[in-house]
């Protein structure tokens, strides 16, 4: 049996899936791994990306089953110890996988570790924190939008935030190691997600098992984040709105009305 099972749910990303398994690939981890490839019926030649690799498992669906649902069907596909579910538009350098294998085995209360992420231009990205809400939302974006603008206060909040290791409620599904039995535990993903915040109610779920998320930036990845907003932002904004509703619904219900009252106002005045 191998250790780590290494999990890329695919659709449509030929380029960038080639630029992660030459990543993978090149450097290989020491740990003791598979790679598996779960393609969501790409029509863009990612099936012959993935078939020209030795060593690199293809598990192709029939359909867009989203992320969740790819993402669970890779794990119920192995049995490794660890699971490391990755994105396709990631580039994982040397002793990337195996420095986060050994930070989430420094401490047995660990059950799942997420790296520090960042930009092809090496920008930090925040790829953990609090519990999602109403006011952890609000000040997050408050924060992005302010980084945006170039404002040098958020810039070095940012990078103050992603250097500095911790224990926070959730941390990135791009690249988020997870012990097998914890994540079994908790029934693996939720699959009323179809895209984003899965990541979050995973960890959720981790947690209220007793499990601790451990963010270590001692361990950085590059992630060419934003690829699927520019290339269909109508799309990839209608299944973030679908998940944030399941999520609320499921997390904070006494809020859900307040939230499909704010979506109603946000596309009338954009419609």
């Amino acid at each position: 049996m191998t250790t780590l099972a290494i999990i890329i749910v695919s659709y449509n990303a030929a380029v960038d899936l080639a630029r992660c398994l030459d990543s993978l690939l090149d450097a290989a981890p020491a740990t003791p791994h598979e790679i598996v490839v779960v393609d969501n019926a790409s029509t863009d030649g990612s099936l012959d990306i993935v078939h020209g690799r030795a060593g690199v498992r293809l598990l192709a669906l029939g359909e867009n089953a989203g992320f969740a649902r790819a993402n669970n069907v890779g794990i119920r596909a192995t049995s490794s110890e660890l699971i490391l579910l990755l994105n396709s538009d990631t580039i994982v350098p040397a002793g990337a996988i195996d420095g986060l294998v050994a930070a989430l085995r420094e401490d047995p209360s660990a059950v799942a570790a997420g790296p520090r992420l960042v930009d092809g231009d090496g920008r930090p990205e925040l790829s953990f924190g609090a519990m999602v809400g109403p006011l952890v939302e609000w000040r997050q974006k408050g924060l992005l939008t302010a980084a945006a603008r170039g404002e040098r206060a958020a810039l070095d909040e940012i990078d103050r935030r992603t250097r500095t290791p911790g224990w926070p409620d959730w941390v990135s599904g791009a690249c988020l190691l997870v012990r097998r039995d914890a994540a079994e535990a908790v029934g693996l993903i939720d699959e009323r997600y179809f895209m984003y915040l899965e990541d979050v109610d995973f960890c959720a779920a981790l947690r209220a098992r007793g499990g601790r998320i451990r963010f270590t930036p001692a361990v950085t990845v590059t992630h060419l984040r934003g690829r699927s907003r520019r290339a269909a932002p109508a799309a990839t904004t209608h299944a973030y709105r679908a998940s944030q509703r399941a999520f609320y619904a499921k997390h904070h219900p006494v809020w859900l009305p307040i939230l499909r009252l704010y979506l109603a106002l946000t596309a009338r005045q954009q419609g």
